[in-house]
């Protein structure tokens, strides 16, 4: 057994799916973070639970030939980009295996192989929505950055390397009108202050910059000086909200904007349809990877003039959108209702009158559908991080689509739904990853399962 505060030479045989790297010690496991396959020094365990370890690196003896220098200053404190410290190519492979390691383990598919994952040509700038918490140092004194990993202590960098390159500037701008009016941060412990977010979205095609300051109350002082700060950084800024959230919550908007410049929406396009963008819209982070996802989901369902289309999960209708324009007739489901309408608002934007969109959980939309007589001849799937639900999943598979295509942004609950659809009559015959979010430990997968009765 190990022991708490021992040192131990170590040599990293593998990287978990939280991008951890994993040794043995005696036999026991160790997780190493900011390690990775190759990696061989001396470590010190932290931390000692029943079934494995926590190791912190104090010496590489021998960096692994995939180790790379990251490019982000504060990598090893923010904790947001898991595997920056690992040569791109090289993290796709280990993302594959992630892939196949919960298809295999979880979903029981021995022989099912991940297709080659689909990375991106620069794996930097991709983020098409940033958020910067704002608050003070130790010294009292203004800062902005990200949240220090489990933690709320915020690291401080005004720029972020998977962001935009206006971000920096923006950020700036907020502060200094800040500094100029007077207007003091958000506090959390004491619910004092005002400031409490940056929140920047952007339209990649469009070229549009919304800018979203959250605060503490229900206006700032002279707003004025803030447009002022806001539109002198770029004219891309074309859309300045306040957004009023004075809840002692984490929660990063609260349910008011006041559009105090510019335009409501700011667009985007995507697959050849347009989308108009709120605050609250939901909207794949990487654009320029949401395009290979989705078009490699429709290449999966293979979509006909005759072929009725159920898409689950629909958010704003991005996939529903995309599918219409092959499909005979698409009906999008979606819990959340603020998506619906967007998405409403989309097909009618695009011209797109033979898809439907009805707000509802899955769970009980899917189920009533079916047993109302709907037959689609493809599904599409997907949900949230926590997967689909048995009744879900029922229904489908009592209608016996042709196909079922499952988007998943976390490997493990899909595995485990695909077994479940694999007991009601699907084989899964395809699966491929797509990096939506490179230099982190999340991959997007796709998964293609076909009737057995057909």
């Amino acid at each position: 057994m190990v022991e708490k505060n021992k040192h131990y030479k170590i040599k990293i045989t593998g990287v978990s799916s939280d991008g951890n790297g994993v040794c043995k010690v005696d036999g026991f496991t160790v997780f190493v973070p900011m390690t990775v396959t190759g990696d061989m020094g001396e470590i010190v365990i932290v931390k000692v639970l029943s079934k494995y370890a926590i190791g912190r690196m104090l010496d590489i003896t021998t960096p692994s030939p995939i180790r790379r220098d990251p490019k982000c200053p504060v990598f090893k404190r923010c904790g947001g980009c898991h595997l920056q410290h690992i040569k791109y190519e090289n993290q796709l492979e280990i993302k594959g295996g992630f892939i196949e390691d919960a298809m295999q383990r979880i979903g029981g598919f021995e022989n099912l192989k991940c297709d080659e994952i689909i990375g991106m040509e620069n794996p930097y700038r991709y983020r098409n929505k940033c958020i910067f918490p704002v608050g003070t140092d130790r010294n009292g004194e203004l800062v902005s950055g990200f949240y220090a990993s489990r933690s709320h202590d915020i690291i401080a960098i005004d720029d972020c390397m998977a962001g935009i390159l206006e971000n920096e500037k923006i950020v700036k701008a907020v502060k200094e009108y800040m500094e100029e009016t007077g207007v003091m941060p958000y506090n959390e412990k004491n619910h004092t202050g005002l400031v409490r977010r940056v929140f920047i979205r952007d339209g990649r095609a469009s070229g549009e910059i919304m800018v979203v300051v959250s605060v503490n109350g229900k206006k700032i002082p002279q707003k004025e000086k803030l447009v002022s700060r806001l539109t002198a950084v770029s004219d891309k800024i074309v859309s300045i909200y306040i957004n009023i959230n004075e809840t002692r919550t984490n929660n990063v908007l609260g349910m008011e904007n006041k559009l105090i410049y510019g335009k409501a929406e700011i667009e985007d396009t995507l697959l050849g349809i347009k989308f108009k963008i709120s605050p609250h819209s939901f909207y794949q982070i990487n654009p320029y990877m949401t395009e290979k996802l989705y078009g490699k989901a429709l290449e999966y369902a293979n979509i006909t003039d005759k072929d009725n289309v159920l898409d689950v999960y629909c958010g704003i209708g991005t996939i529903s959108l995309a599918a219409a324009k092959s499909a005979k007739h698409v009906t999008g489901i979606e819990i959340v209702e603020q998506a619906v309408r967007d998405a409403k608002s989309n097909a009618k934007n695009n011209n797109i009158s033979n898809a439907d969109f009805f707000a509802d959980s899955a769970e009980n939309a899917v189920p009533k559908l079916i047993e109302g007589g709907m037959k689609p001849d493809i599904v599409i799937l997907d949900p949230p991080r926590k997967g689909s639900d048995e009744a879900t999943l029922r229904a489908i598979a009592k209608a016996q689509p042709k196909r079922i295509v499952y988007v998943s942004c976390n490997a493990s609950t899909l595995a485990r739904d695909a077994k479940h659809l694999s007991s009601l009559g699907y084989t899964p015959t395809a699966v491929t990853g797509v990096d939506m979010f490179p230099n982190t430990c999340h991959v997007e997968t796709i998964v293609l399962l076909q009737n057995r009765n057909m």
